[in-house]
């Protein structure tokens, strides 16, 4: 008994270390788990996902299980640090790293590519190989437009010109669209698509988790060829942009007499626009709204200056830009104060020269 308390204090001190403090393969913080085979501290989530693999990571409750001696030993040698430093020793910038809110299939892939096919200890040239290809193609699933089926699809992705395109049969030569890098954005949305491997644009999980990988590589070749100057960890978080926020809002028009309509928006502070669809699923957006500054014209306030009318949601948001004023509104009040926060936070930061030619496009294209 002795022995067993011993080895648990020891353990929860280690994981206590800034080192150990958080999940060696998401960044969930305050691990409870462990994989002794591994020597890395692990959430629960995690430690689910190393039960899969059996022959390579075994885990431990660091609190409820008993521990040998030699086991605490050797987490003690070992542990987070040391592990990423084998096992994340030559890992792309393109690569996408999960974070605790992630996917499950995206966390799955990144610890199986970690420890079961060894991707990222320098060993092999499995990058060149699998992402330094002129022309990558798949074959997914795609949502259809009108019917919402998936629809089988194929897709090729070149580094020639920075283009996604798919076909809709197999020996087809002209595709039925054509997407830049400069516009296209990779995102994991499961529950949105209502498909555990949905990425928005289905599958084996090892295709969809590489192909979205190929997307950011050759997404990185366009971004490092439009600005040559700029170092790989300022072009890294444009590789996908994820939505500060998004949800349903009903939304009026320009004179505030008209109808208000409900519809999907999502606000990316990235490039600071706030996008309006009829359905979340949508490909093209009906409208767009560039924001800017407070000292450029652009201010967000709780409830509106005039009376809405026909709307069936009455917490209200103003937004105000040079050219024109909008109203929203949303159902509950902390959806209302979710949304203020998150145009503050982007009227907050400031504009880089990118953002000042987005708004002046914009503007020209109205």
């Amino acid at each position: 008994m002795a022995n067993l308390e011993r080895n648990n204090k020891i353990l929860l001190d280690l994981v206590r270390q800034p080192w150990n403090n958080t999940c060696a393969d998401c960044g969930a913080p305050e691990p409870d788990w462990a994989s002794y085979t591994l020597c890395v501290f692990l959430c629960v989530n995690c430690s689910g996902m190393h039960r899969n693999l059996p022959s390579i990571s075994k885990v431990k409750s660091i609190r409820l299980d008993h521990w040998q001696d030699s086991l605490v030993e050797a987490m003690s040698q070992r542990g987070n640090l040391a592990a990423k430093a084998t096992y994340e020793k030559c890992v792309p910038a393109f690569i996408y790293r999960p974070e605790q809110r992630d996917c499950v299939v995206l966390k799955d892939q990144w610890i199986r590519a970690k420890y079961e096919r060894r991707e990222f200890i320098g060993e092999k040239g499995y990058f060149q190989q699998s992402y330094g290809a002129d022309t990558i193609e798949e074959t997914l699933w795609k949502k259809g437009k009108d019917n919402r089926h998936f629809l089988k699809r194929i897709f090729l992705l070149s580094h020639k010109d920075f283009t996604l395109r798919y076909f809709t049969k197999q020996n087809s030569r002209v595709p039925k669209a054509v997407i830049s890098m400069k516009e296209l954005n990779a995102v994991f949305q499961p529950e949105k698509i209502g498909h555990a491997h949905g990425l928005q644009i289905s599958y084996l999980q090892e295709v969809i988790v590489s192909f979205f990988n190929a997307i950011r590589a050759t997404r990185l070749a366009y971004l490092q060829k439009k600005h040559p100057t700029l170092r790989q960890s300022e072009l890294v978080p444009q590789l996908t942009r994820h939505c500060l926020k998004e949800g349903y809002m009903e939304k009026t028009g320009p004179t505030q007499r008209e109808p208000f309509k409900k519809r999907w928006f999502t606000l990316c502070a990235l490039n600071r626009k706030l996008l309006y669809y009829k359905s979340p699923l949508d490909a093209t957006e009906l409208g767009a709204v560039f924001i800017g500054t407070e000292s450029h014209g652009y201010l967000v306030l709780e409830g509106s200056r005039r009376h809405s009318r026909g709307g069936r949601w009455h917490c209200a948001i103003t937004l105000h830009t040079p050219d024109r004023e909008f109203v929203f509104m949303c159902e509950q009040e902390l959806e209302q104060q979710e949304w203020l926060q998150a145009f503050g936070k982007v009227i907050g930061q400031p504009m880089t020269p990118e953002d000042y030619a987005n708004e002046a496009n914009m503007r020209r294209c109205k």
